[in-house]
């Protein structure tokens, strides 16, 4: 047998073996990805309390995926239950996924992707057409292949219907009414609000809703790795020159587009502080859930009459505040809609994903 003849059979065996294991790798990508489209369909059916036999994408053996599948008996149980508290029922839940990584080794795949969330709704006491908004989360999840099956073995993600559905305000079985809103959002001389909220819908990241294809906007740093990404998104909404609302950047409150924002741009409190003392805004109220909605001598149609797309509400937790919403609109029936980042927001209600205890601050920009 010649050196050349070895050489022939040696290369057609790299050849034959090396398209095969290219082939295998290929195909076992394509089967996670059908598994993932197929659960986060069966999850969102799940969400709504549609068919979607969920539970067979978790092995109840195993104490990690048996955790995973009660994230989503849990985030069902909030979100039915703060419908039953607004008088809301969900109709429809549709999910899509972007997968932005996969590793395979063997029978464990690890997976990374966005998931934006289409959730829609209608009033139980008043006959409108469906209202939709969006919600968009990061997920890291782990997959084992069991008896040549995939589930899901491990999951974390950043759920924004995480809360105890025991501590929602308002009572069970109840209706919330808001006031009308239908005036007209119009710029003023220094804030450009009709811009503001267009830049709030166009970067409000994954949410089912938001523009530049599920993304933020790449000149700003993303600031969910390094504790939350919520001030630095509103700042961006009130302060980007080109697409948001125009204000200035003045003492503080500044983003250096070589290093990123300093404090006053992305700390909550520093920022609400800020918005109110420099007199870019004003706070219209402030309290609960309970005491906001109540008609009082000050506000006779309730603190959220005069609340404007543009405008702000903080969160606030243990008198810190905790996160801030941008106001992007109201519903048919009047319900702030707000957008956010960490965990992504479209037209989101307001109040969605938080709890009794929570306080908000309405913060109105001045024009």
């Amino acid at each position: 047998m010649t050196k050349t003849f070895c050489i022939s059979i040696f290369t057609i065996i790299v050849l034959l073996y090396g398209g095969v294991s290219e082939t295998f790798a290929k195909n076992s990508e394509e089967e996670v990805i059908t598994f993932l489209n197929d659960l986060f369909v069966a999850r969102s059916n799940f969400l709504v309390n549609k068919p979607s036999n969920v539970a067979k994408y978790y092995d109840q053996t195993s104490k990690t995926s048996r955790n995973a599948y009660r994230v989503e008996q849990k985030r069902m149980t909030y979100l039915n239950t703060w419908g039953n508290h607004r008088g809301i029922h969900f109709t429809d839940s549709q999910s899509g996924i972007r997968i932005t990584r996969i590793q395979i080794e063997g029978d464990t795949a690890k997976v990374s992707l966005a998931h934006s969330q289409k959730l829609s709704y209608m009033y139980v006491d008043k006959i409108l057409h469906p209202q939709s908004f969006g919600i968009g989360t990061w997920h890291a999840i782990t997959l084992k292949k069991k008896d040549g099956a995939w589930i899901v073995f491990k999951e974390w993600y950043l759920d924004p219907l995480e809360e105890n559905p025991k501590l929602i305000a308002g009572k069970l079985g109840g209706a919330v009414h808001f006031p009308p809103h239908k005036k007209e959002v119009k710029d003023g001389e220094k804030y450009k609000r009709q811009k503001a909220v267009a830049y709030a819908n166009k970067y409000a990241g994954t949410a089912w809703g938001a523009g530049n294809k599920g993304r933020y906007n790449s000149k700003y740093v993303n600031y969910n790795v390094k504790g939350g990404d919520c001030t630095n998104f509103a700042s961006q909404v009130i302060g980007d020159q080109e697409e948001g609302g125009g204000l200035k950047m003045m003492g503080p409150w500044r983003y250096h587009y070589s290093a990123g924002g300093n404090r006053t741009w992305v700390q909550t409190d520093a920022f609400k502080n800020f918005i109110v003392r420099s007199g870019y805004g004003k706070v219209i109220a402030s309290g609960s859930f309970s005491d906001l909605i109540k008609p009082t001598r000050k506000h006779p149609h309730s603190a959220f009459a005069k609340l404007l797309p543009g405008d702000l509400i903080a969160h606030v937790l243990d008198n810190d505040v905790d996160h801030f919403s941008v106001v992007t609109g109201f519903d048919d029936k009047g319900y702030p809609l707000v957008n956010s980042h960490s965990a992504d927001r479209f037209r989101a209600p307001f109040d969605l994903g938080w709890d009794k205890h929570t306080k908000y601050i309405l913060i109105h920009i001045n024009d």
